[in-house]
């Protein structure tokens, strides 16, 4: 049977018939992911491609792309990718939101916004604070130069990547690091981040402090589990302090009065269902609210109540 023929079609209509709400989100989910996987290659830009492997060694870059979803590819799907700044504007943010939700299983908004929001803080911070501390390299990450690449997993999981207009890097001078670094920071934070999560809080009903500790959450695991330790004593030493700055840089670096991220650095405690100590959340992520999940993450302050 054709995925794109009339067969296919009748098919899914007839098992549309049958299904409840919530069942036919999923195959709306499920189709919407068949078919653009099913597009063909995503438009590259050779200048792209080119100037994003002069920037980065082969060993840097895959990491980068294949782990943290930086990309050089132009999505088919342009549904569900946007140039990041065109979310400042309240219709166009409503808009896409509301696109987007549909592939988390909800409609609400809010639930959507949040889920985004983790998928947004992830692609956009974790691939600037590798290069920034693994590389010594500074992408620029202004939202004026990024844009949501959508993507699906093989399993019909959405996971956008970030495609930058200006790949060219800023390097660190060992006589200056603290300021390239602060650079570095406030385009990704204040220059980005922040405007986002304030025009997300006003369009979607998204709390600021659920925002920021989607952040967070990212910004802890990215140091504390996947960098982590390091036998080169010199890059473990850097590990080490641009995890303390982050900790304690001033607010004006994420765009805030005070730091954001230092707000949610509360105590690991251990857990009976967890190996090790975690680090629960202080806000929900709504992800509990989505179609066929009722229950919380292991992290979630509602687990505890």
């Amino acid at each position: 049977m054709s995925w794109r023929g009339p067969p296919f079609c009748r098919w899914i209509s007839r098992l549309a018939c049958s299904c409840r709400a919530s069942e036919l989100r999923f195959l709306s989910i499920f189709y919407t992911a068949t078919v653009i996987n099913k597009l063909g290659p995503v438009k590259e830009s050779s200048e792209m491609r080119n100037a994003l492997q002069s920037s980065f060694a082969e060993e840097e870059l895959e990491p980068l792309t294949a782990e943290f979803r930086l990309t050089s590819e132009q999505s088919e799907d342009r549904a569900h990718s946007v140039p990041a700044a065109e979310l400042l504007n309240e219709t166009g943010c409503i808009d896409y939101i509301d696109r987007v939700s549909r592939l988390f299983g909800t409609t609400s908004r809010t639930v959507g916004g949040s889920l985004f929001a983790k998928r947004y803080s992830y692609m956009t911070a974790m691939p600037v604070l590798y290069a920034m501390t693994m590389n010594n390299k500074g992408l620029p990450a202004s939202i004026e130069n990024c844009h949501v690449e959508s993507r699906f997993r093989e399993d019909g999981v959405w996971l956008p990547g970030l495609r930058l207009n200006d790949w060219h890097t800023s390097d660190a001078a060992n006589d200056d690091r603290h300021d390239w670094r602060d650079n570095v920071l406030r385009s990704l934070f204040a220059g980005n981040i922040a405007k986002l999560w304030r025009s997300f809080s006003k369009a979607n009903r998204v709390s600021a402090a659920t925002l920021w500790e989607n952040t967070a959450v990212n910004v802890y695991w990215l140091y504390e589990q996947r960098i982590g330790d390091s036998s080169d004593p010199v890059l473990q030493a850097r590990i080490r302090e641009d995890y303390d700055y982050l900790l304690s840089a001033p607010g004006d670096l994420f765009g805030e009065k005070t730091n954001p991220l230092i707000k949610f650095d509360s105590p690991k405690v251990k857990l009976p269902q967890s190996e090790k100590p975690i680090r629960i959340r202080k806000t929900c992520c709504l992800y509990y609210l989505t179609d066929g999940e009722r229950s919380y993450c292991s992290i979630c302050p509602k687990a505890e109540e």
